[in-house]
């Protein structure tokens, strides 16, 4: 544990150095047994994004990577419900994770080799197909990100939106500002009370952003330039492959539900299904559950906590007016594909 707190430590300060911080080696922790010790699985998510992880009014967390968070509880505990989440920045993420103070990070979270390879950490899915845009004031007369020559842009630090803002501007020639702000509602209050000309993040989080302001959402455009690849997901410690394997596999179930046009609705009717594929999902033949140490029925009790795939979408991002897209399956298009559960 003094290990782990120690690269804890050493990858933030790299990190606020602009550094990449050093994988130590250390003993992979047995995440499910914690998990299933204290009753209860850890999740960190954004503090406040309208679509991927929010309170309600009641203080309820919603949002798809809340469902995500609810999802592998219900795997791993046979309940859903049995959840805590634990609010991070962007700047203390990684840290928390590293230490183990939570059990996955599932935050509008970029995947990216840098990341993966050098803090002790593994990407297991992509939940969001996302890229980086800008947003202005529909009143600043802008319609396009070339326009933003000389521009003052409010935007979080230590992210890949900073990296990649940079390389856009200078890709482009284009001179510009930056307003760095670490926490999102300061960097939104900002955008509103006009500190900066445009903001930038990723394109779903502007959307977001956008619906949150209700009837004043229409002062605000969203620019045509996507000038990224986001792909965001869960993340979880190196070393730890079974609560890996557990993580990247909820995905993959709620894909396939989706895939099988199983919902959280109708799971009970497919019980007398002839379909083999159905069989082995609602684990009524073969082993699947159990290869990852789970029940084999572990995909029916996801769906029934939270839905399918498409039902988390339609549920949390289209209210947020964010295209599916690329998101859809790739039966339709999309980018979302599970492999085989057999």
């Amino acid at each position: 544990m003094r290990l782990a707190k120690l690269g804890a430590v050493l990858g933030a300060a790299l990190m606020a150095a602009g550094l990449a911080a050093p994988t130590l080696a250390q003993p992979a922790a047995d995440t499910v047994a914690a998990i299933r010790a204290r009753g209860q699985l850890v999740c960190s998510h954004a503090p406040s994004t309208v679509g991927f992880a929010m309170p309600d009014s009641h203080g309820i967390w919603r949002g798809i990577d809340v469902d995500y968070c609810r999802a592998i509880a219900a795997a791993i505990l046979g309940d859903g419900n049995r959840i805590r989440i634990v609010p991070s920045s962007t700047q203390q993420r990684f840290t928390m994770l590293q230490s183990g103070e939570i059990d996955v990070l599932i935050r509008s979270t970029t995947w990216t080799l840098a990341r993966e390879a050098s803090l002790g950490l593994v990407f297991a899915g992509i939940n969001v197909y996302d890229g980086q845009g800008f947003m202005v004031h529909r009143d600043s007369g802008v319609t396009s990100a070339r326009q933003l020559d000389g521009a003052t842009v409010c935007v979080q630090p230590g992210t890949t939106t900073e990296l990649n803002m940079a390389d856009f501007f200078r890709t482009h020639n284009l001179r510009y500002t930056p307003v760095v702000i670490e926490n999102i509602e300061e960097v939104r209050n900002a955008f509103i009370s006009r500190r900066c000309d445009a903001y930038t993040n990723d394109a779903s989080s502007l959307a977001s952003f956008a619906a949150s302001q209700g009837p004043n959402a229409g002062r605000y455009l969203l620019l045509p330039e996507i000038i990224s690849k986001e792909p965001l997901g869960p993340v979880v410690r190196k070393g730890d492959w079974r609560f890996f394997d557990i993580v990247r596999w909820v995905h993959f179930a709620l894909v396939t539900a989706e895939e099988l046009g199983i919902t959280q609705e109708t799971i009970g009717n497919f019980a007398d299904s002839p379909n083999p594929d159905v069989q082995r999902f609602l684990g009524r033949t073969g082993e699947l559950g159990r290869m990852l140490g789970l029940d084999n029925d572990f995909a029916v009790k996801v769906v029934r906590a939270v839905g399918n795939y498409g039902e988390l979408w339609e549920r949390n991002m289209t209210p947020i007016g964010f295209p599916r897209g690329v998101n859809n399956l790739w039966t339709r298009g999309g980018l979302q594909y599970a492999p085989p559960m057999r």
